[in-house]
Order: C-alpha cells, then sequence, then structure tokens
C-alpha cells in the first residue's frame, strides 16, 4: 500500500534527523536521505523542494519528539519533585550524554545564528522547554517541595547551564560520559532550589 504525502513528509524528516545526527547536517546529501526512506530523488523534491526546507522539517521532528516523550516523563509520576526530576533526566540524557541529539543540537544552534529561520524555531522550541521547566519548579513550589524565590530566573539558569555543558562537550566530551550523568542532574536539581540533592 503506497504511503500518503503527510506520512512520506514525515518520514523523509525523521530519516533526514538520523542522518543529521550521525553524520552531521553538512556531511548529508539529499540523495541519502531519499535512499534511507525508499525514495527517489525526484519523488523526494516532490515532497521537500531543498536541504534547507528539510532541515526545517528534520528540526520539527527533533522538537515534536523531544516534547511528546517529556510529557510522557510527567505523566508517570504525579508528585510534582519527582515530575521535575524525571524531566530533567531526561533531558540530562537527551540533550547532553545522547550524543547524536547533543551533535545535532549543537549544529541547529550554530547555524540560528546565520540563519533568522532556523533561529525563530529553536526560540520558540526553547520558550516551550523554559515553560514546560518553569510549570514544574513552581508545581513543587506550591506543593512545598521547593522554596524558590523567582521559578523563571532559576530555570532560565539550569537551561543555560546545560547549553554551556553541551558547547563544552564538543571539545571536552569526557564531560559527558556515563559517569557525569548523575553528577550533571545533581548540579542542575541545585540551580533550581533542590539545595540539599544528595552528591
Amino acid at each position: 500500500m503506497p504511503v500518503c504525502a503527510p506520512q512520506m513528509r514525515s518520514k523523509l524528516a525523521r530519516c533526514a534527523y538520523k542522518l543529521f545526527a550521525k553524520k552531521g547536517i553538512r556531511s548529508v546529501n539529499l540523495d541519502e536521505v531519499a535512499a534511507a526512506a525508499g525514495v527517489t530523488k525526484g519523488s523526494f523534491y516532490w515532497h521537500y523542494k531543498s536541504k534547507k526546507e528539510l532541515l526545517h522539517a528534520a528540526c520539527a521532528y527533533y522538537y515534536r519528539r523531544w516534547q511528546q516523550r517529556a510529557r510522557a516523563e510527567i505523566a508517570r509520576d504525579d508528585d510534582p519533585l519527582k515530575q521535575l526530576e524525571r524531566v530533567l533526566r531526561f533531558s540530562v540524557q537527551s540533550c547532553l550524554f545522547d550524543r547524536e541529539s547533543r551533535v545535532f543540537t549543537t549544529e541547529v544552534f550554530a547555524l540560528s545564528l546565520q540563519d533568522k529561520e532556523i533561529r525563530a524555531g529553536w526560540a520558540r522550541f526553547y520558550d516551550t522547554v523554559r515553560e514546560l521547566f518553569v510549570g514544574l519548579v513552581q508545581a513543587a513550589c506550591d506543593n512545598d517541595q521547593l522554596q524558590v524565590v523567582d521559578p523563571r530566573r532559576a530555570v532560565d539558569w539550569m537551561l543555560a547551564t546545560i547549553e554551556g555543558i553541551k558547547q563544552r562537550a564538543a571539545f571536552e566530551p569526557e564531560i559527558c560520559t556515563p559517569d557525569q550523568r548523575e553528577a550533571t542532574v545533581q548540579g542542575l536539581l541545585r540551580i533550581v532550589g533542590l539545595v540539599d540533592a544528595p552528591t
């Protein structure tokens, strides 16, 4: 049974994301994406007009997938503090310790410095991540599990720290090895007000 156009667009975006994350955005050509999706290059152009358009779709795929996975972590628990810890652990794993995801998002961020459309997409995604964490920190405060004077500022510092670690990992990969994962999570929990997080 043939794949309908929206499904094929989604498949191409997913295949592009996987290839971009594995090999780097500049290293992937459209022939590789078409082959991975099982379509001809001519058929590919029926769905996407350019590599840039495909990159936007791959970014949207990544953003949507991250949000779905974060919501799934929240749904696993009713306790606000545990929800915060779950989403933070997921974020650390997916943004820092999953090398392919880290490489992809680092490249997208670098491209966003020169491309206003990519920058706008990244900014929208970043804003949704920020609001998600602000809501989780506020819920933990409302539940008397945290005492944070300014949840938004605490979350901004935490997210800036994650982005800084991501940048450092490009030339200090040892900071994103499995033995560093728990220390990273605990340090970020301290930033958002869990001052007695175990070391």
